[in-house]
């Protein structure tokens, strides 16, 4: 479902990160959330962007980056965790929905993290499906051990790098897209206190791109790059 109105990547992710400086600064402009967005959505949507995100409920996507109806399609599991159910989603987001850019959301203090943490230090198993959602997340604890990588927040970090890694390997569909320059794929970290999202890792934007969307000295650390 091609629509003209999508902006590239490079805008999409302006576009949020403009927003989440509103929210940051107590300045929401709160757009797209009135009545008449609502009656004009309702026969078709064009988001632009996928966000696909921790189910934490401290991370409501269109509260943190002050948008409305319609703009984003979210996606969201403990931990972002990635099954066929979450690729497939994402899939759909750009394959038919046509959005440009899909926003990998991790944050600090993330439980999913922390209990996968916990079961490699000979922690109580987790019960039920939980189990599986910690067993997702334990190769990206192991990944930031073995880069000598021990502080929650790298930890963190690490993990939306994978989760950003991940989708790019599993789905075809997506990789396609990125490799044409049709999309790209963000990692950001969110601080709960604060409420500022952070770039950890991208692929499809180019660094001169990224630079103008996020000021270099208060995002150290990115992972950039074109995939």
């Amino acid at each position: 479902m091609a629509n003209s109105r999508t902006p590239v990547p490079r805008d999409a992710l302006r576009t949020l990160l403009a927003g989440n400086q509103r929210f940051v600064s107590g300045v929401p402009e709160h757009p797209n959330q009135d009545a008449e967005r609502r009656a004009a959505l309702a026969p078709v949507q064009h988001p632009f962007a996928v966000l696909f995100g921790c189910s934490d409920s401290r991370l409501a996507a269109e509260i943190i980056f002050d948008r409305g109806l319609g703009d984003l399609f979210v996606v969201r599991t403990a931990g972002h965790v990635a099954g066929p159910e979450v690729l497939g989603s994402i899939e759909y987001g750009v394959s038919v929905l046509d959005c440009r850019l899909v926003v990998v959301l991790g944050h600090d203090s993330c439980g999913a993290v922390a209990a996968a943490r916990a079961a490699l230090e000979d922690g109580p198993p987790a019960p039920g499906y939980v189990r599986d959602v910690v067993e997702r997340v334990t190769p990206s604890v192991l990944a930031a051990r073995a880069a000598g990588i021990d502080d929650p927040d790298g930890i963190v970090d690490e993990h939306i790098r994978n989760t950003v890694d991940l989708l790019l390997d599993r789905s075809r569909v997506l990789a396609d897209e990125v490799a044409a320059g049709r999309a790209a794929v963000v990692g950001l970290s969110y601080r709960l206190a604060d409420g500022s999202a952070r770039l950890v890792a991208a692929r499809g934007l180019e660094e001169d791109v990224l630079a103008g969307a996020v000021p270099a000295a208060s995002h150290p650390g990115t992972d950039a790059g074109a995939a």
